[in-house]
């Protein structure tokens, strides 16, 4: 089948339009971290997750930002060795560990998050205060739905 024998563009498709607006808006963010502090998108993303939520595991960091146990174990051992976050045992399972912010840690969030503010209301300003709210409304109704599997293999 060539793409001729099909109605489908690539362009059209909802997933793929979401995935690269994301990607778009993720991007133009990166700098901040990158640059100030040297950190990776995964990076962040723990450090996000572990800023917003308090200590968690890293299984608990992986189901809440969708990213990948090997990403996150990476992002992991390099924010422990630049002194950002700690690890400490779990007391109800002998093979995870909790990871919590150090004090550095928590100020680099917080400097990362006074920036994330700044850049989020500068992204809604562009778009406009309605299509704005529109648009975090139906992000979080496509997040909250349970939507099936219809493709076959």
């Amino acid at each position: 089948m060539t793409s001729r024998d099909t109605d489908f563009d690539l362009d059209q498709f909802l997933p793929y339009l979401l995935n690269q607006a994301a990607e778009a808006v993720s991007q133009g963010f990166q700098p901040v971290y990158r640059d100030r502090y040297g950190m990776t998108r995964t990076q962040w993303r723990v450090m996000a997750n572990l800023g917003r939520f308090g200590a968690m595991t890293a299984s608990d960091i992986c189901a809440a930002s969708h990213v990948e146990k090997t990403k996150v174990s990476r992002a992991v051992a390099t924010l422990e060795a630049a002194g950002h976050l700690a690890r400490a045992p779990s007391e109800n399972d002998g093979r995870a560990e909790i990871l919590s912010l150090t004090e550095t840690g928590m100020a680099v969030f917080e400097d990362l998050g006074r920036s994330a503010l700044s850049y989020d209301a500068d992204l809604r300003a562009r778009l406009g205060p309605e299509s704005a709210e529109a648009l975090r409304g139906l992000l979080r109704r496509l997040r909250a739905m349970e939507l099936p599997a219809t493709a076959k293999d």
